[in-house]
C-alpha cells in the first residue's frame, strides 16, 4: 500500500519535529518503559522522540524504522551526534518485514493518521510486539485543534488540510479513532488517555506560527495545493494570517492528541 506522506520533509517541517520529545509527545508511554525491554519506533522522522525512548530503555535494543532511506538518513543524522545504539530499518508499517513477537514495545507518533490503512497497520504493530507487551499510538485531531484570535484564514488553513489529507489517503482526525481502530485490530485491553500541546506566550507563537506560514508556502503540502489548483494569493493569505496571529498577545493554539496504550 502507498503511503503519502502529506507534510513532506522540508526545513519548515523539520522545524517541528525536532521540537519533539518523549516528554512533550509520549509521556503517556514512559511510565511503561524499563531498562532491558526492546522497542519499535515506526515513523521516527528526525529521532528526537526515538533517542529519548532508547536512552530510556537501555541496553534493550531500539530500532528506528522510516518509509525510505531518504527519511531514515534524517533520523541517522540525529544518531550520529549521540551515543546511543540504534538499529535502522526501511520498512511499510501495513508489511513490516520484521519477525512475530519481537518487541516488547511498539511504538508510533503522529504515524497513522498518514497511512492508508491504520486497522491493518496496528495489527502489524501488534504482530511483531511479544505477548503482553505494548503498542502505543498518539495522533493529533485536527478538527478538535482550537485558537484564538479566530482569524477566518486559520479556518481556511484547516479546511485545506482537511483536503489534501484525506486526498493523500490519510485521515486527519485521527486522535478520536484510536480506539476504535485498535479494537478493530484485534486488541481487546486498551487504555486511551488524551494531551495536547499548547502555545500561548510570544516566544512559542513566534514558533508555532512562523513555522506554519513558512510550509504553507514551502513544504510539500504547499506543492499539493497548487497542483489542485489553490491560487498562490490564497496561500499567502494564509500564511500572513498565520504571522497575525503569532504577533497577537492574546494568541492562544491547543492541539488536542488521542493516545492509546493497547496490550499485545
Amino acid at each position: 500500500m502507498n503511503n503519502v506522506y502529506t507534510h513532506g520533509h522540508h526545513e519548515s517541517v523539520l522545524r517541528s519535529h525536532i521540537w519533539r520529545t518523549a516528554e512533550n509527545s509520549a509521556g503517556y508511554l514512559l511510565p511503561q518503559l524499563r531498562p532491558g525491554m526492546s522497542l519499535l519506533d515506526i515513523g521516527a522522522g528526525p529521532g528526537t522522540i526515538t533517542a529519548d525512548l532508547a536512552a530510556l530503555v537501555q541496553p534493550g535494543r531500539t530500532t528506528a524504522l522510516e518509509a525510505n532511506e531518504s527519511a531514515l538518513d534524517i533520523t541517522r543524522a540525529t544518531f550520529a551526534k549521540l551515543d546511543i545504539e540504534v538499529d535502522f530499518v526501511v520498512g511499510d508499517v501495513h508489511r513490516l518485514e520484521l519477525p512475530d513477537d519481537s518487541y516488547d514495545v511498539v511504538h508510533a507518533h503522529q504515524v497513522l493518521q498518514h497511512v492508508g490503512d491504520p486497522v491493518q497497520a496496528l495489527k502489524e504493530m501488534r504482530r511483531v510486539c511479544k505477548p503482553g507487551g505494548i503498542v502505543a499510538a498518539r495522533d493529533s485531531d485536527y478538527h478538535a485543534f482550537t485558537w484564538f484570535p479566530e482569524l477566518p484564514e486559520l479556518d481556511e488553513w484547516m479546511d485545506l488540510y482537511q483536503r489534501m489529507a484525506r486526498a493523500n489517503g490519510g485521515e486527519p482526525d485521527a486522535g478520536r479513532r484510536l480506539l476504535a481502530w485498535a479494537l478493530a485490530a484485534g486488541f481487546e485491553k486498551v487504555e486511551v488517555t488524551a494531551s495536547n500541546w499548547t502555545f500561548a506566550n510570544q516566544p512559542d507563537r513566534d514558533w508555532w506560527g512562523g513555522m506554519w506560514a513558512d510550509r504553507i508556502l514551502q513544504s510539500d503540502l504547499a506543492r499539493q495545493a497548487r497542483a489542485a489548483g489553490v491560487p498562490e494569493e490564497d496561500l499567502q493569505r494564509i500564511s500572513d494570517a498565520w504571522r497575525t496571529w503569532s504577533a497577537a498577545p492574546d494568541g492562544f493554539i491547543s492541539l488536542l492528541h488521542g493516545e492509546i496504550l493497547a496490550t499485545a
